[in-house]
């Protein structure tokens, strides 16, 4: 697997911009600007950083030092509102990145038809919060079965700069600006984000520290890469975890996810049960229902037994279907079923709710998919 370069400003953390500046000469005050330009101000070229002094920036240029913000090159809009990006990097591969508004607009009853447009993001639209999912690598390496992203296989992880990127370029696009708007993002996009985990702990310290999200609205997913959940519990800055569990036993869940193999149950449930909650957080178990695979009432009850004890909720998510996964999705009986089982043993369970499935950007949907009418 190849690693991108770094060439590029963004993606640098303060230290790292100071640095750069000195090379050129320049006062360490003036890598605080770049920061601020780059992160807050969201800014894409040298030459529109105003702060800077006209012959930085065209040394920079010269030097070909570029920002390195990341394009859009289409974007896919769902009846639901949700938007589904398709993001160029710089050596061309691409990764998507879905954009989901949530709150007073579409199904809560305002009168307002989903999907129709609201001009200047949050401000001034019907829709209070917005979440924005997140890709950490081209492709996927994990190869679980259910998952479209899988059928691509492994390209490259991304750098920070690019994982940065996509939510900047999102923001920009959506004329949105955290933190005065609420923005949460979730590490669930295409690829393994603890398979990349130096470029995507960075990532979340610069979307804290410089774009201005807070990291109590970040979650991240994984698969279930054992030492770095441990990693990750002690990390100063950290996202919320979740956990991709999606079967009740270990034959199962070897079956749907080949990982197991290598981090089985046991040892991933006692990772869960070691990490370090902060007050009133709590683990999330995500697990997706495959039509008489996983759904079962039998399935639901192996569940308690796996999870009992653990501070956690538990996200049910109905298969999203698409073309080459064998599975099906199972019927809402089905899946209220299951919650029924959960609940009623005290383990909070909720029903998440597709969104851009008509798009191909639900839950494991995403797999640069092209071939929809783009907006």
């Amino acid at each position: 697997m190849t690693e991108a370069n770094q060439t590029t400003l963004l993606g640098l953390n303060l230290h790292e911009l100071t640095e750069v500046v000195q090379e050129y000469g320049q006062p360490a005050y003036r890598a605080s600007q770049l920061f601020e330009a780059i992160y807050r101000q969201r800014l894409s070229s040298t030459e529109s950083i105003s702060t800077l002094p006209v012959s930085l920036r065209n040394r920079l240029l010269q030097a070909g030092v570029p920002v390195g913000s990341p394009t859009i090159q289409q974007k896919f809009i769902s009846s639901d509102g949700t938007v589904r990006y398709l993001i160029g990097c710089g050596d061309g591969q691409t990764v998507e990145a879905v954009w989901m508004p949530e709150g007073d607009g579409g199904e809560s009853g305002d009168g307002t038809e989903a999907g129709s447009e609201r001009p200047g993001g949050l401000r001034g639209s019907n829709w209070d919060r917005a979440t924005i999912c997140v890709s950490s690598q081209v492709g996927c390496a994990v190869a679980c079965q259910f998952c479209l992203t899988a059928l691509l296989g492994i390209k490259r992880n991304l750098t920070a700069g690019e994982i940065v990127g996509q939510v900047c370029v999102i923001l920009n696009d959506q004329r949105v600006s955290p933190p005065n708007d609420r923005v949460n993002l979730v590490f669930m996009g295409m690829g393994e984000p603890f398979l990349n985990y130096d470029n995507f702990i960075k990532a979340v310290r610069l979307l804290k520290e410089g774009v201005g999200i807070p990291e109590s609205r970040m979650t991240a997913s994984t698969a279930g890469i054992v030492p770095r959940i441990y990693d990750l519990g002690s990390e100063p800055i950290r996202p919320k975890l979740a956990i991709s569990l999606n079967a009740s036993n270990d034959d199962l869940r070897t079956k749907l996810m080949p990982i197991n193999r290598k981090w089985n149950l046991e040892k991933l449930i006692a990772a869960a049960r070691e990490f370090p909650l902060r007050d009133r957080e709590k683990l999330t178990f995500e697990y997706v229902l495959l039509n008489e695979v996983s759904d079962g009432p039998e399935n639901a009850r192996e569940l308690v037994e796996l999870i009992r004890g653990v501070r956690a909720k538990v996200n049910l998510i109905a298969l999203n279907p698409g073309p080459g996964i064998e599975f099906k999705t199972p019927t809402n009986n089905r899946v209220l079923e299951f919650q029924k089982v959960l609940t009623a043993a005290g383990i909070p369970a909720f029903i998440r709710r597709p969104r851009g499935r008509d798009i191909y950007a639900a839950c494991g949907q995403l797999k640069r998919t092209v071939e929809i009418t783009a907006a």
